[in-house]
């Protein structure tokens, strides 16, 4: 990692703002109308950062979104980067490096993704309890910048119980069905064989996808608290008798977006300090 060029990045950002934002959002396919909702917002455009990549996935608008969110100062990636779009694992999670550098103390982190535990329905949101991580390699190969992290950071509770409680006292008071498993993030850019899916279910699977472990992984590294909610948008392959789309995957998350809206909203509302 070249703890220069996220530097150069947050500075380059931090020109922009009045304020130094305390939450991260990382919005999946099909969720960055989140973005949205931000109040006074300063868009700046992926290609504008110094040593950004740009999102080229549909779905994805690529560009960071800062303001306010219910009385929070935030900053949203409108968009982000995957492993299969072709960029290196330092790529992927740089912008993670860059909200640390920012001020970011929490890493609310989206995606969409497929359901391996039969017991969820397309359009469910799940929380993210833990994941594994199926992609073969790992962001923190590579020399280790200790002023940043441990060379061998702690996993144990990669995803923060206390905000996992916090959004699940949330859901209860919007009257929210919400899931809650394991999320498997694999390399794709194909989607899973039915078997494939068999053997996830089996490892301990809930749901799969093609992203999150990578910034996940980073940002425990880096100190800070995460928060992961998975959009189920479609039945991995071999539950259902149909093939699976990325169209499908855009429609259940334009489905189920008032009540991911209403959800995050209220978790950045009243998230304790």
């Amino acid at each position: 990692m070249n703890y220069n060029q996220v530097q150069e990045a947050a500075t380059f950002i931090e020109k922009q703002l009045d304020n130094k934002p305390s939450v991260g959002l990382i919005l999946g396919s099909g969720l960055g109308v989140l973005a949205e909702e931000i109040q006074n917002p300063t868009t700046i455009p992926y290609d504008a950062i110094p040593h950004f990549p740009v999102s080229t996935v549909e779905g994805h608008k690529g560009q960071l979104v800062l303001g306010e969110l219910e009385g929070k100062q935030v900053i949203a990636m409108q968009g982000r980067f995957h492993f299969y779009e072709g960029y290196a694992m330092e790529q992927v999670t740089f912008p993670v490096r860059v909200m640390k550098q920012l001020g970011v103390e929490h890493l609310f982190v989206t995606n969409a993704a497929g359901g391996i535990n039969e017991r969820f329905q397309a359009g469910d949101l799940m929380l993210i309890t833990d994941h594994i991580n199926n992609m073969g390699t790992n962001p923190l190969i590579g020399p280790n910048e200790e002023n940043i992290g441990a060379r061998f950071p702690d996993m144990s509770e990669a995803y923060n119980k206390g905000l996992i409680n916090h959004a699940k006292q949330c859901a209860n008071e919007l009257a929210l069905k919400v899931q809650e498993g394991v999320y498997v993030g694999n390399t794709g850019p194909s989607y899973e064989t039915g078997a494939e899916v068999r053997m996830l279910r089996t490892l301990g699977g809930d749901a799969v996808g093609m992203s999150t472990v990578p910034e996940v992984i980073i940002a425990n590294h880096a100190g800070l608290k995460v928060l992961g909610i998975s959009c189920i948008s479609n039945m991995a392959a071999g539950i259902l008798d149909q093939p699976l789309s990325h169209d499908e995957v855009m429609e259940t998350t334009e489905k189920v977006r008032e009540d991911f809206l209403r959800f995050v909203k209220k978790i950045i509302q009243t998230l304790p300090q």
